[in-house]
Formats: structure tokens, sequence, C-alpha cells
């Protein structure tokens, strides 16, 4: 490992842009992926059985009971978390993109892989909670995996959108919805989820690409959802070395991170094997693992 940690991260960060653009399939000029966080309300609501979104987008019947969300922003803006506030309790939630792009669908049939199952046994052989922002795509082509993933309590489904679409434009190339498709977008994607049985799905977004702005938050508002972003980029899109990407991690993380991590073997092939070496490092400097929810309710 000769690169520093600072310039392995503005690799990875390019690297990252390129993986949420489609796990490879984008093109265009990146912008940073944490915008300006435009709408980041004070403090989250209580959890409460209220605190649920309502409407065709949000959890059905069946689902755990309510978790905490944020309170709308300024003017009714979505609200966006991107780390804890209460950043003394060593606590760090990971998190797993399972991107697949509304036309990937050929690449998959020949047999291109967007999921990570030894990546799920991995996190639950270590006894590691996580939070999964998958796509409705990736439901739909993975429904068994994606019902397995839903019923266990150790993980929670957040919603990454349906087609992986941007909200904002320019974004990594992709292609942008306009206001009312953005809102259809994020229904449709919770729909995959119940139709493959997923059943711990939780009200929580994240912008395909990371863009958004004031705009893309008032789109998404009638979804009633809490937009997470994250504060620590792992370094594992398109990566080859497992050691650079746990490096990664173990320099950003403090008390409270949201780490961005993939669940696409082919995006990002050596994730299993990083995150094998980041758990048992951070729980020695005395992490503990959470959810994302875990966060938002503090």
């Amino acid at each position: 490992m000769t690169l520093s940690v600072a310039v392995r991260k503005a690799a990875a960060v390019a690297a990252l842009g390129a993986a949420l653009a489609g796990c490879g399939g984008g093109t265009g000029s990146p912008k940073p992926a944490n915008q300006a966080r435009l709408g980041t309300p004070a403090a989250p609501a209580p959890a409460s059985p209220s605190a649920a979104p309502s409407g065709s987008g949000s959890p059905k019947a069946g689902a755990p009971a309510a978790v905490p969300v944020l309170p709308p922003g300024p003017n009714g803006l979505t609200p966006v978390f991107e780390r804890a506030k209460q950043r003394t309790d060593k606590t760090v939630a990971l998190t797993f993109d399972a991107d697949m792009t509304s036309d990937q669908g050929p690449r998959a049939a020949s047999g291109e892989r967007f999921d990570n199952p030894q990546l799920i046994s991995s996190l639950r052989s270590l006894k590691v909670p996580a939070t999964i922002f998958m796509t409705g795509r990736w439901a739909e082509e993975y429904p068994d995996q994606a019902k397995a993933i839903g019923a266990d309590p150790n993980f929670e489904i957040a919603n990454h959108s349906y087609s992986h679409h941007a909200f904002k434009a320019p974004c990594y190339g992709l292609p942008a919805l306009d206001a009312t498709a953005a809102k259809a977008d994020v229904d449709r994607a919770f729909a995959a989820f119940r139709k493959a049985g997923a059943v711990n799905t939780v009200p929580y977004f994240r912008f395909p690409g990371g863009c958004y702005d004031d705009q893309a938050l008032r789109a998404l508002s009638p979804a009633k959802v809490t937009a997470v972003q994250w504060d620590v980029v792992s370094g594992d899109a398109f990566a080859k070395d497992p050691d650079a990407v746990a490096e990664q991690v173990l320099a950003g993380v403090k008390p409270g991170s949201v780490v961005v991590m993939h669940c696409t073997r082919s995006a990002a092939p050596v994730t299993e094997e990083a995150v094998r070496k980041v758990v048992p490092e951070l729980r020695k400097r005395g992490y503990r693992f959470v959810k994302v929810s875990d966060l938002i309710g503090k």
C-alpha cells in the first residue's frame, strides 16, 4: 500500500461516482457525492406510529414497528441525515447500496452479478447490523435475496429508487427524473420490495449518485421519507485491494458515522473481504455497529 489515505480517498470519490452512476454504466462529469445539506433539520422527531410515511410509497402492514424519521426541513423539504448528532457514543452504521439500474437486465441475463450473497452471509456471521439501500430493480432481479434480507432482524431495507435515475442533473451522466416521476419512482421501489416479500423496510431514501438540491428535496417530500447520505466513503467501488478499502474506512470513521459501501459483486468485488478486516478492528477500538434507524433514533 504505497498511496496515502488522502490520495486514495480522492481516487475513491471519483470511483464512487462511477459506481453510483449505475455500477460502471454512467458517463459525464462527476460532482461531489455529498451535495449541499439543504433542508437538514436540527433534531430528529421521536419514534411513533405516526412517524412512518403514509401513502403508496410507505411500508405496509406486516412491517416492524415504526422507526424514527426526521421532521420536515424548512418549507417542508425532505429532511437529510448524514451523521448522528450524538457524537460521543461510539456507534457506526455500515450501509450498502444494492445498485441496479432499470436498463441493466440484459447484463444480468448474460451473467453479470449485481448481488453479493457472500457479503450478506459475512455480515450475519459477524453479527453486524446493516442498512441496505436497495433499488427496486435489484429487488426484482433478486427477489429471494431481497425477501431474506428483509426478514432478517439484523438488517433493514431502505429505498435507493427504482430505476437509479438522477433526482438532480447533472449527476454522473445518469438520466434525470422530473418532479412527478421522482415520487412515482420511489413508490415503485417500495412496491418492488413488497412484491418480493421484504418485510423489514424503513422510510429512508438515498439519492442515486448522492446528488440532490432543494428542488429534489421538494419533489421527494410527498414520499414522506428521510434522505440518508453518509460521511465516510469506503472506496470499495471498483477497488481491487481490500486492505486499502479497510484502511480508508478505519481512517474516516468517527462516532455516529454512516459508511457507504456496495452490495454488488461486479462493481465492488472486494467489499466482503474489506468488511472482514474493518469489523474486528472497529470493535477493538470500542465501536458498536448499528443500523441507520438506531443512529437517527438517538
